[in-house]
């Protein structure tokens, strides 16, 4: 079984109100297959699978007020100690660490700008178990018009320190939790509606970004950043048909 580092990235989910929409949307996309849980009171959570491994996961919204939304999940030992981390610097505990049946400890956090994220202190169920390749998370980055207050929260929740790289006109911010970048942090693009407000966004391993976005397109969502070249890759940056937002790299 893989080993989740504290601090790093482990789990993507979405929560959406048209679960069955997106049980159909994702599979055509990625190539997924669906996985129901078997818990009655888990509502219709479905665990995505590429080639067998489970890389995200896809359930109904905790509230009636809640936009879709696509959520990282940080690995952690404590999911409880995190959670007063995160108030003492600022932040918000939206949802207080609970047990998910035998699977694992979760929170539903929020930064100082906004951003929700959650945290996963693993039991029985440790995480994803691809990454990086196509139909697989490959990356997780904060979006966020306050990246000095991020570094000093997430330095105080994680431990992570921040390494900036200029990427073009904009400082493109690492985040290291020991001896690797565990995820990134830009402040807002351009194309993206100004009133949104921080937020983390998923982003999934393609072998083409143009002809996936296209695909989505196709199947009811929304090119919101056309593709376009990085030192990463190839990305694009879309909405699925119920809004929910998402990226997608074919890696350099």
């Amino acid at each position: 079984m893989r080993t989740v580092e504290p601090g790093t990235p482990c789990w993507a989910d979405l929560a959406t109100p048209g679960l069955e929409d997106a049980k159909r949307f994702y599979p055509q996309l990625f190539g997924w297959t669906g996985r129901v849980s078997a818990q009655p009171q888990a509502d219709g959570y479905t665990v995505f699978l590429k080639d067998g491994r489970t890389v995200a996961g896809v359930g109904p919204p905790a509230t009636e007020d809640q936009v879709p939304i696509w959520s990282t999940y940080v690995a952690t030992d404590d999911a409880d100690l995190v959670a007063t981390r995160v108030e003492a610097a600022g932040g918000q505990v939206v949802v207080s660490p609970f047990d998910v049946h035998d699977q694992g400890r979760m929170a539903v956090l929020a930064d100082p700008a906004g951003a929700v994220f959650c945290v996963w202190q693993p039991m029985t169920m440790r995480g994803a178990e691809l990454f990086n390749a196509p139909g697989s998370i490959c990356w997780t980055e904060l979006v966020s018009p306050d990246p000095e207050g991020a570094k000093e929260f997430y330095a105080l929740v994680f431990g992570w320190q921040a390494e900036e790289q200029p990427v073009g006109p904009v400082t493109y911010t690492g985040w290291r939790c020991g001896a690797r970048i565990v995820a990134g942090m830009t402040p807002p693009l351009a194309e993206l509606p100004a009133d949104l407000p921080a937020y983390w966004t998923v982003y999934f391993a393609v072998e083409d970004a143009d002809a996936t976005a296209a695909r989505a397109a196709e199947l009811g969502g929304t090119i919101l950043v056309p593709p376009y070249d990085n030192p990463a890759g190839r990305t694009a940056a879309l909405r699925d048909p119920q809004g929910a937002l998402f990226s997608v790299t074919a890696l350099a």
